[in-house]
């Protein structure tokens, strides 16, 4: 219930700034690219408000340039994870009893410390630590943080402002919006800032304790994250920061009786078995857990004959190759028809050739490096294959690099078989496959479409003709949870289009909106009485 309610600001999506040659901004993160570079860093663990260093350290890298040494991390055990839990729980009871809106007052001015002093110092750590270009970083790690920051408050408060329409005069009827009994674990991924922010305090907003394990390929901004939520005035014990293997932390939470939830976002293997290890561990815990979780994709853009060529071109570019692929909503298969494909190809092929590759200082690189040594061999392999398949063919790209950093070269394969093996399979990385279709046979390739994947992530569908886009949104309604006309399939933006997906792709509990935050509360009803009944006796029972 709220204790009193104000208004809170009205949230605004975050002006994204553009850092073009000669502006301010442009020369602020590069100062501040040349004042992380300069130095190592000794990252700790966070547990109730303690710096926990140990002697296992591991090194930070770019993964553009891997003989540099950011900085190192403490690595955690079981014990950390242990810790981490009696921190939150202890710290659990003055959190939720904090009036709401100090919870708010937090988080807002969290958002105002990325938006301003420590903007560029976040999107460095961003564009070193998962080699992100300027314009990628600027728009997750600023500004789509801060907008997750902003709204979420506003959804916060009208989902107190909910209460039933009804109270009969003698009563009162209300709904309390309770945090979840226990704790909650995120578990976040390395390839956007953004969601490794939003996935601890989206929980801890509404009340509850957190147990946040990040990437170890996103450890370096998410130490400058927990930076900022701790000048903001965020307490001691309410989001525990941890850096331990996921067998030790799975090991310990998913068998403590007062785990309560998991916010999540990473591959759908790891979602389906934790999935499992919690449905066999039900009986171990006090309640019910809330299982949320965005996963995989096999997200698609879907090119009609009466597409505009230059924006399909566009489309299928900006949508694959963007953040090298690195997103879960990134196009990994295209479907052409035949009558637009030559022009689509020479444009994008084109497109393709003025693009430059290197690492993220330099600004003049559209792509950088994958984030890791085992997504680049994946990825290889997948190229490797390609080149020696009859049913394949690469018209862009097909080379790759790891001498210096991981790089991989966009690139295209044009295949026969709309069941190719990369038409099918998650690569996340800067490899798309085109397959040309008759037509004639649009309604066909719909369904195949619909069909090939287990993943329901996002698409987009490129069309003039008004028919052709009733057709396919219909036609694709439940294979992509976000869903795009004549755009490419990614850059959902909070407040515009809540995000997630189904099947294979995750719960689709939407990240952005009311609907994420509605997981981490716990209603109860309360029926106050004002002059109750003195007599059993109904009217009925009265004799004649």
């Amino acid at each position: 219930m709220l204790k009193g309610f104000f208004n809170v600001p009205e949230p605004v999506n975050e002006t994204i700034l553009n850092y073009a040659p000669g502006s301010k901004e442009r020369d602020l993160l590069k100062a501040a690219l040349t004042e992380a570079r300069s130095k190592q860093i000794d990252v700790p663990m966070y547990i109730n408000g303690q710096e926990i260093r140990n002697d296992n350290k591991v090194a930070l890298r770019p993964p553009h340039d891997h003989q540099h040494i950011l900085g190192y991390y403490n690595q955690g055990d079981k014990t950390h994870i242990e810790d981490a839990i009696n921190a939150a729980l202890a710290a659990k009871s003055s959190w939720e009893n904090l009036a709401w809106e100090h919870r708010a007052a937090i988080f807002l001015k969290a958002a105002d410390l990325i938006a301003g002093p420590y903007r560029y110092k976040l999107n460095a750590a961003t564009m070193l630590g998962q080699s992100k270009n300027a314009f990628q970083a600027e728009i997750d790690a600023a500004c789509e943080l801060i907008d997750f920051l902003r709204f979420n408050v506003k959804y916060m408060t009208d989902i107190y402002q909910q209460q039933p329409p009804v109270s009969p005069r003698g009563t009162w009827n209300r709904v309390e919006q309770r945090p979840l009994e226990g704790f909650v674990f995120a578990l976040t991924p390395f390839n956007f800032t953004a969601i490794a922010g939003n996935l601890p305090t989206s929980a801890a907003m509404m009340g509850n304790v957190v147990v946040w394990k990040p990437s170890n390929t996103q450890i370096y901004s998410a130490n400058v994250l927990m930076e900022i939520f701790r000048e903001a005035g965020l307490p001691d014990g309410v989001i525990n920061l941890v850096y331990v293997s996921g067998p030790d932390a799975g090991e310990v939470i998913f068998n403590h009786p007062d785990f309560a939830g998991i916010h999540f976002t990473g591959s759908t293997a790891v979602f389906q078995d934790i999935w499992k290890t919690i449905g066999n561990n039900i009986h171990k815990y006090k309640t019910y857990p809330r299982i949320v979780g965005e996963t995989g994709g096999k997200d698609f853009i879907f090119v009609h004959g009466s597409a505009d060529v230059a924006a399909s071109a566009t489309a299928i570019l900006r949508g694959s190759f963007e953040y090298q692929g690195q997103k879960c909503s990134a196009a990994s298969r295209v479907y052409i028809a035949r009558s637009v494909w030559p022009a689509i190809q020479e444009q994008l092929t084109r497109d393709l050739a003025t693009l430059r590759m290197g690492p993220t200082e330099d600004f003049g690189n559209f792509i950088n490096a994958v984030i890791d040594e085992k997504s680049f061999d994946k990825l290889a392999k997948y190229i490797d294959a390609a080149k020696n398949d009859a049913n394949a063919e690469i018209i862009a790209g097909g080379n790759y690099d790891k001498s210096k950093g991981y790089f991989i070269e966009p690139t295209v394969i044009v295949t026969k078989d709309p069941y190719y093996v990369t038409m099918c399979e998650e690569l996340f990385g800067p490899v798309v496959t085109i397959f040309v279709y008759e037509d004639e046979e649009f309604e066909k390739t719909l369904e195949i479409v619909d069909k090939t994947s287990i993943y329901a992530l996002t698409g987009a569908v490129v069309a003039q003709d008004r028919y052709a886009l009733e057709t396919a949104t219909h036609a694709l309604r439940n294979a992509a949870g976000n869903f795009y006309i004549n755009d490419k399939c990614t850059g959902a933006v909070v407040g515009q289009q809540p995000f997630g997906g189904a099947r294979g792709s995750g719960t689709n509990d939407k990240a952005g909106s009311m609907i994420n935050l509605l997981r981490w509360v716990s209603p109860r009803a309360i029926k106050e009485t004002f002059d109750p009944p003195k007599d059993y006796r109904y009217p009925f029972l009265s004799e004649e």
